[in-house]
């Protein structure tokens, strides 16, 4: 784990590994650079970096947790590239990640060389956000980490035939042990952000995704997925007719990316991108 400081003077944790193609993992709302842990030996050619949002993962926690917002982890996605010296990167995120693609795509378009969107699109559906409420910010109920691995499968609505271990790495990504029961591992104010977000209009995201256009660019979706409903998926493959997309069987939000069907999406995507 490396570290680099923000413009406003934050310290965020992330991962630089291998050689090739730089492809930028952004993760989803309250995870962190684990989550591409899975996909990572299945990738070839590519300098793999991982970036921990703000207030997650092994990065620092802001003084202000309004900070917490799409925009503001755009820009510390920039200004990591910055650090490293890169003019450009590929972008592989998931849910948050990939909204923040998105954004990266209307604001700083000449930095991007693909995207490709784990189960994300510019329209999300509302049965999605109220599960994701549910929990954001909140500690598990569970004392144990394998209390909490044995439930998983039953709590997880669209997802089968996942094998306990995985479960037990979800679990182990994303709680902290203590005596008094399982914690998660980031900020729980994430959730006044969010619920603040929640508060005001909603933006138009299409103009977003439209900038994409003349990208490579891909789309991944759990075909049991509550957030990228199929007709999303349509009008995105419309307005990009050449989106490279897969369907993944057994999995809601979000695929674990390392699944034969995501797996091929990926690796034709970044053949795309050289």
């Amino acid at each position: 784990m490396e570290y680099f400081t923000t413009s406003d003077g934050l310290q965020l944790a992330y991962h630089d590994e291998g050689a090739g193609l730089p492809v930028l993992c952004l993760a989803g709302l309250t995870r962190n650079s684990s989550d591409f842990d899975y996909v990572a030996p299945h990738l070839s050619g590519v300098r793999m970096i991982r970036m921990d949002y703000r207030g997650r993962g092994q990065s620092a926690w802001a003084d202000d947790p309004m900070s917490y917002t799409i925009p503001i982890e755009a820009r510390d996605a920039l200004e990591l590239l910055d650090h490293l010296g890169l003019e450009k990167a590929a972008i592989l995120g998931t849910s948050r990640g990939g909204l923040i693609a998105m954004v990266l795509a209307a604001i700083a378009r000449q930095r991007l060389i693909g995207v490709c969107l784990n189960d994300i699109g510019p329209d999300i559906k509302t049965d999605g956000l109220e599960v994701i409420m549910s929990y954001v910010g909140r500690n598990p109920r569970f004392k144990t980490r394998a209390e909490m691995a044995a439930a998983l499968p039953g709590a997880m609505v669209g997802f089968a035939n996942v094998p306990p271990e995985r479960w037990a790495d979800e679990v182990a990504h994303h709680t902290i042990e203590t005596a008094d029961g399982l914690t998660i591992n980031y900020d729980p104010r994430l959730r006044d952000a969010v619920m603040d977000l929640g508060h005001q209009p909603a933006p138009d995201l299409w103009p977003m995704f439209d900038a994409l256009k003349g990208l490579p660019v891909a789309l991944i979706r759990g075909a049991n997925s509550d957030l990228l409903s199929p007709e999303t998926v349509k009008e995105m493959q419309r307005r990009q007719p050449g989106m490279i997309f897969g369907q993944v069987p057994d999995r809601a939000h979000i695929p674990f990316l390392d699944e034969p069907e995501s797996v091929a999406v990926v690796t034709k995507w970044l053949e795309n991108c050289l």
